[in-house]
Formats: C-alpha cells, structure tokens, sequence
C-alpha cells in the first residue's frame, strides 16, 4: 500500500490540488506583466539618482583623448557610452552617437568594453570619432562598478555626478529623440 492510497481522500485532492493553484497562480501573475504593457528591455539600474562610480580608465592607446576621470563629471552634462568593436548593435547606434556628438552642451565619453586596442582604434577610424574621452575596461571589471548587464549601454551623468538616466542597448532614432534628448535637456536645466 502506498502512502497516498493510505491517506483520507480528501488530503490526497488537497495534495493534488495545491500545485495546480500554485501553478494557476504563477500563471496569472506572468500573463498580467505580459498585458501590462510594460517594456521588458527596459532593466532598472540602482545606480540612477546615486554618483557616478569612481572609476579611472586608462586612454586608449594611439588615440590622442583622455581615459575616464570621474573628476571630469564636475560641472558637465556627459554621456557615458558602453560599446565595443566586436558589438554589431554599437555599429549600428554609432551613426547616431556622432549626431549626438554636434551638441556642445553635453560631453560624450566613450567606456570602451573587452576589446582589443587595435580593433577599438580600428572602429573609431572607420565609423568615426564622437568621443571627447575614450576611456579602455579591458578586464571587464570596471563594468560591474557601473551595474553594465552587456553593450550597448548608456548613462547619463549630470553635472552633480550623479547618474540620471541609463539607456540599454542600442539607440534608435525615435529612443535618442523620446528617451535621451527629454533627459538631457532636464541634465542641462538643472546645472544651470
């Protein structure tokens, strides 16, 4: 006899019945998220509202541009770009990262990702240069103190240092004007 056919059949049900609930349940908290409408690419950062970490990279070797100084943050609007030359998305954003670039409002930094100099160098000469700092995290390291899931990523930092707003993945036209460009704007008003 086993020891479920020894057990009053109501407690059986209930040990039936128990996981399907817990799975009903389950279900219905994933299909309201579904239908909430919520962007799901959209990963919250705790870094926002908090300091920039104080990270120093070391320049790109053979570019003639500072690293990232977190001391450079003072007093300026910057935009902190993750990318790297083996990114296919950071190809993609980077035309965009040079209209970017035209606005001397802001200080565009370049947080250069796992890459060979070489390459890094390579991409930069072939797509252009926006960055006013390219600073190099070979290790990867540097990219855990900035909460960096994977490249694309972009932070914007105010000119109190701390970050403002963080942007994952690649840019779109319609995400730099929507999303970005309102950021940027409340950056520049609130350092004036």
């Amino acid at each position: 006899m086993s020891a479920a056919e020894g057990q009053p059949p109501r407690r059986r049900l209930l040990i039936l019945l128990v996981p399907l609930f817990a799975f009903l349940a389950l279900s219905a908290v994933f299909f309201i998220e579904l239908l909430s409408g919520k962007d799901s690419s959209v990963v919250p950062s705790a870094l926002i509202g908090q300091p920039a970490p104080q990270t120093e990279l070391p320049p790109l070797e053979g570019l003639a541009l500072p690293g990232l100084n977190p001391g450079d943050f003072a007093g300026k609007v910057s935009v902190v770009n993750v990318w790297g030359s083996w990114c296919m998305p950071c190809r993609q954003e980077h035309p965009l990262l040079m209209e970017l670039a035209k606005d001397d409002r802001i200080r565009l930094v370049g947080f250069n990702y796992k890459d060979q100099p070489e390459n890094a160098r390579r991409f930069l000469g072939e797509l252009g240069n926006p960055f006013d700092a390219v600073g190099v995290d070979q290790s990867g390291r540097s990219a855990i103190e900035w909460g960096v899931y994977g490249v694309p990523e972009t932070f914007l930092v105010g000119p109190d240092g701390k970050i403002r707003y963080k942007h994952v993945g690649p840019f779109t036209p319609a995400s730099l004007k929507n999303e970005m460009m309102p950021e940027i704007e409340k950056a520049l008003s609130a350092g004036s």
